[in-house]
């Protein structure tokens, strides 16, 4: 089995976070998106995976790669980067790495996070994860017929089609058959909205007579932007935590401190007259003094004091000092 990441975009939407690291390596609960993304699909899956093949930009640097591929290798999998260079669209990005095209497959965009347990029905020539939503006009559905499997994608459907939304993994009993569709919709240029879209390699596979079901995904939480992206820090934090998984280091330095639960507090963290959580992540080598933090993402070794913090995202190495709330701010900033 193999793992296909299409990750080339940046993530202007979470700016500043993403000028400097991008959206995908953003930790969640202490853990790259893309690395918790990867690992999830891999317990659904409960199948060996052999490869994780990453689409990035090439201006994303060889420690990214690096960082890429070692996520791979911890899945006991061969890590691959190929390179999008020119925002075409995503059956463009899946066809960058047509030299891993072949055998059984999970295409994976690195914007979103899963939980989920179910059965892959591997019968299937295709699944795609669907989740139900409240208001399926704002996103591309699924219509279903009478035997459940998937006989149309409807993108934002003006008169309701179906609930169940496609969150953008899917599964492909042989991915090579899909390789073929989409270079066909290469080759015929065939474009909406200026890209090329994987839907289109999709809807020719469908027209073929090829069977489609759903997965339905428990839980599926963006990363769009800050907003979201603190609130899906707090729901992974309160799964692990209900898992029973230890999210607290214990090298952390507690003077006249307080932790509520659930946190993640990576190594080397410093708390003196601090209160923090619940749901809070703080990474490795943060000083959290004369301050109260919660519903709080922040990254590594940032140094914070004299603050009162609530929906806050802050960057790498930042050192704030003050008494703003809300706040989003970027890797190497300095506020005093």
């Amino acid at each position: 089995m193999k793992i296909i990441v299409p990750m080339a975009g940046r993530g202007s939407r979470l700016r500043p976070h993403t000028l400097t690291v991008p959206k995908p390596l953003i930790p969640v609960a202490g853990k790259p998106i893309v690395h918790r993304l990867v690992e999830d699909i891999a317990g659904v899956l409960n199948q060996k995976i052999d490869e994780v093949a990453f689409i990035i930009h090439e201006s994303f640097g060889k420690q990214v790669e690096a960082d890429l591929i070692a996520i791979a290798q911890k899945l006991g999998a061969r890590g691959t980067i190929y390179y999008q260079n020119e925002a075409l669209g995503t059956g463009h990005a899946i066809m960058c790495a047509k030299d891993s095209l072949e055998g059984p497959a999970v295409i994976a965009y690195a914007d979103t996070l899963i939980r989920a347990d179910f059965d892959l029905d591997t019968t299937a020539d295709s699944v795609i994860w669907v989740k139900q939503v409240d208001q399926p006009e704002a996103f591309g559905v699924v219509n279903l017929n009478e035997k459940g499997e998937i006989i149309e994608l409807v993108e934002k459907p003006k008169e309701f089609v179906s609930d169940l939304a496609v969150i953008g993994i899917y599964y492909f009993k042989d991915i090579a058959v899909l390789k073929n569709e989409l270079q066909s919709v290469l080759d015929n240029n065939i474009i909406h909205g200026g890209e090329y879209q994987i839907n289109d390699g999709i809807k020719q596979m469908m027209a073929k007579g090829m069977k489609f079901v759903p997965g339905q995904v428990d839980e599926w939480m963006d990363c769009g932007n800050k907003d979201v992206t603190v609130e899906t820090n707090t729901r992974m934090l309160g799964f692990l935590y209900n898992d029973g998984e230890n999210l607290v280091s214990a090298d952390v330095k507690l003077e006249n401190s307080t932790i509520i639960p659930p946190c993640y507090i990576g190594e080397d963290v410093v708390l003196i007259n601090a209160t923090v959580g619940p749901n809070v992540s703080l990474g490795k080598g943060c000083h959290v003094i004369d301050s109260t933090i919660k519903n709080s993402l922040i990254q590594t070794h940032a140094h914070i004091k004299n603050a009162n913090l609530d929906n806050a995202m802050i960057g790498n190495h930042v050192n704030f000092d003050g008494n703003f709330t809300s706040i989003s701010i970027g890797d190497y900033s300095v506020l005093e």
